[in-house]
């Protein structure tokens, strides 16, 4: 199964430090990059209001603990969102590429 994996990042920097990880070691086939996203969220019994980058990041689930682990080895943050989407249909030619640019397992 196909899933888009979101995750929000601090700056460009640690977004494309991310992403650029996950594709070199063959985990997520593409990865977009969102800039200026706003963010609203409960934190530490604080209303919090942050500019983030949003990646989409392309893959399957069977992918999804490396992916995981991963972001949280390159996140800053203390709990980083980390929230996997299947993807209920696409382009099949689309999705077979996916597939041809993760690692086997």
């Amino acid at each position: 199964m196909h899933q888009i994996i979101f995750c929000t990042c601090p700056d460009r920097e640690t977004a494309e430090k991310i992403a650029r990880h996950l594709v070199q070691s063959n985990h997520a086939a593409c990865i977009n990059i969102l800039p200026t996203v706003t963010s609203v969220f409960q934190w530490k019994n604080a209303i919090e209001m942050e500019q983030e980058l949003l990646l989409l990041i392309k893959t399957r689930a069977d992918h999804f603990a490396a992916v995981e682990e991963q972001i949280k080895s390159l996140h800053p943050y203390e709990l980083p969102e980390i929230i996997a989407v299947s993807i209920d249909r696409g382009l099949p030619d689309y999705l077979k590429w996916i597939d041809s640019c993760l690692v086997t397992r």
